[in-house]
């Protein structure tokens, strides 16, 4: 029988303590509902009565059913006080959650350098505390701070910690390494060591400065540990926390632990890029597990073998995790590249064909001339519709201007004014916006809003700018990448000019070509499930 691991999430508490990263209680509500629908078992959602944000998200999550147990956090009481007259335990204990973690010094050298006080009244504070919460019926954790270097410099003591936290009551005890410096066969030796010292569920919260936060967490559970705690993305403060969206896949298909359900595990890569939106931190491509590139394919010899069984280049069916294979079209495509890439989005193409032959050369000479497609399906897609299939464009554009307005006692204001044509009807709107692209985009989904209302879903949600030859200088040629999104799925886009307005039209237009396409695939598939008597409900 699989065992089983607590999945315990802080993204809401220790992620936030990233740099860049804030969450307004709105925020971290909505990441909460995501992380749930995920099956995590305990959601750390802040310190009570710390700040307004953390007061008005505790104060909302209880107008909710959830399947988490929600989690506040906060220290063991002050030194040489009750614990009964404590503001931080009497907080924790009005949030009215039904678990707390409460932190505790684990390492001699804290007790005395950071606390200033004796190592008999640490344990004191320890006691204390988690016997004032257990009287209030809270589950209590008990996060170790620093316990491998506390080990590493005096084992008793760090392991009497443990034992205090046991004997007052603590339902876990969990050893954190805190600085992030302890390597994964010293893990496993201590955690080894804390569970035959102490009785009690141990858990682990690692850290990444040295780049072995999810190898951590491995060895400790692979030591005996059932509870790891991490973030989402891996978020937090300096290199970051455990992330979970690695090791809970590790843990669930490398090492055959049971965490979260199988159909759950399916939402992990839109759970991951959907807290990296809330939180606007842009995911790297190629994280594992979930990352845009983690099945990306762009070697000719590779792709040619995916073709013929996916198990030669990737490790997992990225379905597991809700991920897609991909295939990258680029300069260095060979023809399984694109007839992969034409397959995946429902085209066959005849490799003997010569309008094969040039939709390959198409795509060599446009990122000669700074196209890369590599990064925008969505062009590639369209493209390759157009070559094949010679379907008419949902619009025709006609001509834009812009206008850009700056006066002494007002910030710029950009104005566009969009001409364009569907089913012989001119159509000719303006729109302001907060730059250039963006009244562009206003003024062109204005336009296209009484023919295509569904627009109105889709919006923007990054715009880059490369200069491709920075000897032209301000002449030079620029290429743009837009991603948008419209709540279900992402696509990026590209542009090239010497004119970064021109360069960013193209890709917008895109864009919104690729949005009213995939909303006429959704309403085809609609209609063809209607055919057959099937039903969404």
């Amino acid at each position: 029988m699989k065992k089983s691991i607590a999945i315990f999430d802080t993204t809401l508490r220790d992620g936030t303590q990233g740099e860049g990263i804030s969450l307004s209680a709105e925020d971290k509500f909505k990441i909460a509902r995501r992380l749930d629908s995920l099956g995590v078992h305990y959601i750390e959602g802040g310190i009570p009565g710390s700040n307004s944000k953390d007061i008005e998200f505790f104060r909302r999550i209880k107008s909710y059913t959830w399947n988490a147990r929600f989690v506040a956090f906060g220290s063991t009481r002050r030194k040489d006080s009750i614990a009964d007259q404590d503001a931080n335990l009497n907080r924790i204990i009005e949030a009215q959650v039904p678990a707390a973690t409460l932190v505790g010094k684990a390492w001699d050298f804290h007790v005395h350098t950071a606390l200033q006080t004796s190592l008999e009244e640490n344990l004191a504070m320890i006691a204390d505390s988690i016997a004032y919460l257990k009287q209030h019926q809270l589950e209590v954790m008990l996060d170790a701070e620093h316990f491998f270097d506390g080990f590493k410099h005096n084992s008793e003591y760090a392991l009497q910690v443990l034992r205090t936290a046991a004997n007052a009551g603590a339902d876990w005890v969990v050893l954190c390494d805190t600085n992030g410096g302890t390597l994964p066969h010293e893990i496993h030796q201590i955690v080894s060591a804390a569970i035959e010292g102490t009785q009690v569920k141990i858990g682990i919260h690692t850290h990444n400065d040295c780049e072995l936060a999810v190898a951590n967490s491995l060895a400790a559970v692979q030591a005996g540990a059932l509870q790891v705690q991490g973030t989402m993305n891996g978020y937090g403060e300096r290199c970051g926390n455990a992330n979970l969206c690695s090791i809970i896949p590790n843990l669930q298909l490398k090492l055959d632990y049971n965490c979260i359900a199988d159909d759950q595990l399916q939402q992990l890569t839109s759970v991951a890029r959907y807290v990296s939106e809330i939180a606007n931190v842009n995911m790297p491509v190629n994280q594992p597990y979930v990352g845009n590139a983690s099945f990306a394919h762009k070697g000719g010899i590779h792709v040619s073998a995916i073709l013929k069984d996916s198990r030669t280049y990737e490790h997992i069916q990225p379905e597991l995790v809700g991920n897609k294979q991909r295939v990258l079209v680029s300069e260095l495509a060979g023809q399984s590249n694109v007839l992969s890439k034409a397959q995946q989005l429902g085209y066959e193409l005849d490799a003997g064909k010569p309008a094969t032959k040039a939709i390959i050369e198409r795509i060599k000479q446009l990122e000669h001339e700074g196209y890369q497609f590599e990064g925008a399906d969505a062009s590639l897609e369209l493209m390759l519709r157009q070559a094949i299939s010679n379907e008419q464009e949902p619009f025709q554009f006609e001509s834009f201007k812009i206008l850009v307005e700056k006066s002494k006692n007002r910030p710029v204001v950009s104005e566009a004014i969009v001409k364009i044509n569907i089913d012989n009807e001119s159509i000719y709107m303006a729109a302001e916006g907060n730059g250039p692209v963006n009244a562009l985009d206003n003024a062109l989904r204005k336009a296209l809003s009484r023919h295509y209302p569904g627009i109105e879903d889709m919006h923007l949600t990054d715009y880059k700018v490369r200069v491709l030859d920075e000897s032209d200088t301000t002449a030079a040629k620029v290429r743009v990448l837009i991603e948008s999104t419209d709540f279900e799925h992402t696509w990026s886009t590209v542009g090239v000019s010497q004119n970064v307005i021109e360069a960013s039209w193209e890709a917008l237009v895109d864009s919104i070509r690729y949005a009213l396409y995939g909303k006429e695939k959704k309403l085809q598939t609609n209609e063809r499930k209607e055919s057959l008597g099937i039903v969404n409900h």
